[in-house]
């Protein structure tokens, strides 16, 4: 309301002290109203009657300190006190203007200075305490941002709000400290409220910015640190967030187009080099380890992937795509456990048919890397003919069967029959057509019959003489001495 400062017109009225007291009154009256707009003509009018009066500038102070607009009500203050330095009223104004401009030193100033004309006046001396207290905080708080100790900072500034409650450089170091602890929401909420009292404040303009760069909304963060600088090119704080935006922007995108191109290896550096710009931008450096992650996937160095996936969940615990990349990765290392928890966190997340697939295949994985692999337990591929699926039956049955380790410690007798009986089981499922298929589509066995004799089969397999092919034929009762028993194990070496 600069209009609302002027003292004269083009032709400056007449000095009339008595219309001038008349114009205060009746801007005395609009004050008891609440009506302060209309308060700061009728002074402005008494003003410019009778310009020397401090009661009229006092008053028209007050005026403007209760729309909050402390630079005008200082400067009425001020004016107040330069015409009558006892003026008490005109200190006291002074006092409150700078604390409320977020000036604590300031403003004990003025209050020292009523203390001088009255020692004894309690109210001085209990603000004064206040703005004490507002000192104290505010030195911390600049101590704690400092050390980018930004909840502490946050901590420190709501204790000077709690008595300076509308000071806009307090809401502004709050703000700053806010979007650099990642509060970016709270943050922005106060650079509207500053916004919608002065749209042009620089700091705000800046920190709002701050938080979209931050929300990786780079290109109208730009647009916002840019306005600040065409405001203030000295604005150091904007300047630096500008360039440091568009250097990792541009390394992201660098990163991007190498990916695009097939250079995984090239990306992956070019992510690791931005993510050196700026630590402190969480969401976008989720972003990069999840690219980079990718990178790792593609060159096929799984756990470097999971690795970067995590890192990423660890910055931006909402972060769909990560859980899904590092899912993916849990998969294909064959961690299949890990793979089922991502991928019930995504569902969690997003329930869509697509994910919900994902879970169940993950779940099917993870029961069949629980149960026994018979084409490992007989050393074959998966693809094998029915009659190399007997000739590795035959191989392993004669190099596990007991007889052949009777003499054998016990444990490693143990183990070679614990072995044999597995041969013997996983014959008996992929040498049958049907559980062979079964067990291929990963399902249950159990109700086919998986009740096995080894012995017997063994005994059946090689034409139900197991003397003749070199066993005592009473079991895993030991090797028999003769000749065929040698012939027998020497051909299977």
């Amino acid at each position: 309301m600069e209009s609302e400062r002027m003292e004269c017109d083009s032709t400056s009225p007449e000095i009339d002290p008595e219309l001038a007291e008349q114009c205060k009154s009746e801007g005395n009256t609009a004050y008891t109203l609440k009506q302060y707009s209309k308060a700061i003509q009728c002074y402005t009018q008494a003003i410019s009657h009778n310009p020397n009066c401090a009661s009229f500038y006092g008053n028209r102070a007050a005026a403007y300190m209760m729309l909050d607009q402390y630079k005008n009500a200082l400067s009425d203050a001020q004016k107040s006190i330069s015409i009558d330095d006892g003026f008490v009223k005109g200190y006291l104004r002074a006092a409150k203007c700078q604390l409320m401009l977020g000036n604590p030193d300031l403003s004990l100033v003025w209050y020292n200075k009523v203390l001088t004309l009255q020692p004894r006046n309690t109210q001085v001396v209990e603000e004064k305490r206040q703005v004490s207290t507002v000192q104290f905080h505010l030195e911390k708080a600049n101590q704690s941002f400092e050390k980018e100790e930004f909840r502490t900072c946050i901590y420190h500034m709501d204790r000077c709000l709690d008595i300076s409650q509308t000071c806009v450089r307090f809401k502004t170091l709050k703000a700053e400290a806010l979007a650099m602890s990642g509060k970016l929401d709270d943050s922005l909420i106060i650079c509207h409220d500053i916004m919608r009292g002065d749209s042009n404040n620089c700091d705000a303009i800046f920190i709002k910015g701050l938080c979209l760069y931050y929300q990786d909304d780079t290109t109208r963060a730009h647009q916002f640190f840019q306005n600040v600088l065409r405001v203030d090119p000295d604005h150091t704080k904007a300047r630096h967030a500008f360039r440091r935006s568009k250097q990792l922007m541009l390394k992201k995108e660098e990163g991007n187009k190498a990916f695009r191109s097939s250079e995984f290896e090239k990306a992956y550096d070019l992510y690791t080099e931005a993510l050196s710009i700026d630590p402190k931008n969480i969401i976008t450096n989720a972003k990069l380890y999840c690219n980079r992650g990718l990178m790792a996937q593609k060159m096929g160095e799984f756990e470097k992937g999971i690795e970067d996936c995590s890192c990423a969940i660890e910055l931006d615990q909402k972060y769909l795509r990560a859980y899904q990349r590092r899912a993916t990765l849990y998969q294909q290392a064959e961690q299949y456990e890990e793979c089922v928890r991502d991928w019930k966190k995504v569902c969690e997340m997003d329930r869509t048919t697509e994910n919900r697939q994902s879970l169940k295949e993950a779940e099917k994985q993870l029961k069949l890397s629980k149960r026994k692999d018979y084409y490992k337990i007989l050393g074959i591929e998966k693809n094998v003919s029915q009659e190399e699926i007997k000739k590795a039956y035959r191989k392993k049955a004669m190099l596990h069967h007991p007889d052949r380790h009777s003499s054998a410690d016990v444990s490693v007798r143990e183990q070679e029959e614990q072995k044999f009986k597995e041969v013997s089981e996983a014959y008996s499922v992929l040498s049958d057509l049907k559980k062979k298929s079964r067990y291929d589509n990963g399902q249950d066995l159990d109700d086919m019959g998986m009740d096995i004799d080894p012995n017997e089969m063994f005994s059946t397999f090689f034409g139900g003489f197991p003397m003749e092919m070199g066993f005592s034929g009473s079991g895993f009762s030991g090797f028999s001495s003769g000749r065929n028993s040698f012939t027998f194990f020497s051909n299977v070496q």
